[in-house]
């Protein structure tokens, strides 16, 4: 086993740089880059120039450089040169895409992230400052499937082609169907002062006066909060887990050790928690740090906007908007290294579930 765990870490070190080369060289194309973003913001401010003249004869200076901008950026015209190439000094795109890359995996093998450009803080401490709120969707959304669907899916594998398995099926698969961000805007309308009842906050994750509640106030007054939106994000995982763990558990039960269980009389309950339910829940337990991981970056950007949760997926779209690069490329190489361990993590769990497993003699 330990050579294949090896196998994987060396694995992800390429996998890794695969991702983080195809990621920074579409950004090339992408138009809209910071900069744009600064020449935009700046449109109409005509007191800039005389700031970067440094005063004196800066409308002059000014005049003379209006009309000579860098053609490269979009809206540029009637910008100084000199400012354009400060600008490309900050942001470090002076150098050739290659070296900056370099660069910037140098940088981040050291765990060294910098800083968001248009935020003063580091991207570290950022990530640290928004991670509450996500873990918090990701956490409780997947308790509450697996609480749900693990008794869910056993219960419709007993009950296979009944009335009960029947329209269980249907509602799962009008849950399955149903967007997360389309589910959260309904429960907005009919629960949080929509149209209807004002039973759940609208937004936010605490109240605003959270501070001055007592412990037990502060707990009824985060699950009140978090009710909606961990309901919006359990829905699509809820459908997927409960038919994976029904699939499982018909597998399962139609295999001879199952029937040779019967024909020795034990007692239906003994045969299926007994000897099914630990094969069956290979799969299903198995899933789990992968199942948290989809639940935890998938429906967060759109559920944290809708709610006006401020987490990792609301600032990662942010970021995205404003071509904050350090803050796009710096949580892609973490999430990304935290992905590759995940899998390696799931792998890891079947053996220990299951100890026949062996990966070290499937590879070879």
């Amino acid at each position: 086993m330990g050579a294949y765990i090896l196998r994987r870490l060396m694995l992800m070190i390429p996998t890794l740089f695969g991702i983080m080369v195809i990621n920074f060289s579409l950004t090339q194309f992408v138009p809209g880059g910071p900069i744009e973003q600064i020449i935009a913001q700046m449109e109409g401010q005509g007191d800039v120039f005389q700031t970067i003249a440094g005063g004196g004869d800066a409308g002059t200076q000014g005049q003379e450089m209006a009309g000579s901008g860098d053609d490269r950026y979009l809206g540029a015209r009637g910008l100084p040169p000199e400012f354009i190439e400060q600008l490309e000094r900050e942001f470090g795109f002076d150098k050739p895409p290659v070296e900056r890359f370099l660069l910037m995996m140098w940088d981040y093998l050291r765990f060294d992230f910098g800083e968001s450009w248009f935020r003063s803080i580091s991207v570290v401490d950022l990530v640290i400052e928004k991670m509450p709120v996500s873990i918090t969707l990701g956490l409780w959304s997947t308790l509450i499937a697996y609480l749900i669907s693990i008794p869910l899916g056993i219960r419709k594998a007993v009950k296979d082609g009944t009335q009960f398995d029947t329209w269980t099926s249907g509602v799962i698969i009008v849950a399955y169907a149903i967007p997360g961000f389309l589910f959260a805007v309904l429960l907005m309308v009919l629960f949080a002062g929509g149209s209807y009842w004002k039973i759940f906050p609208l937004r936010g994750l605490v109240s605003d006066n959270w501070e001055e509640l007592t412990l037990w106030g502060k707990v009824i007054d985060y699950l009140w909060h978090i009710t909606l939106p961990v309901i919006a994000s359990t829905i699509s995982s809820f459908a997927t887990l409960t038919l994976l763990t029904k699939n499982s558990f018909l597998d399962e039960i139609n295999k001879q050790y199952v029937m040779t269980a019967r024909a020795k009389g034990l007692a239906e309950r003994r045969v299926l928690y007994g000897h099914v339910f630990r094969n069956a829940m290979l799969i299903v337990i198995a899933g789990f740090p992968a199942l948290f991981l989809g639940v935890f970056f998938g429906a967060s950007i759109l559920i944290e906007t809708i709610f006006s949760l401020d987490g990792l997926g609301r600032m990662g779209f942010e970021a995205a908007v404003a071509r904050d690069y350090p803050v796009i490329f710096g949580t892609l190489y973490v999430f990304g290294l935290i992905g590759l361990f995940v899998g390696l993590l799931s792998d890891l769990m079947y053996v220990f579930v299951d100890p026949r497993i062996d990966f070290e003699r499937r590879a070879g």
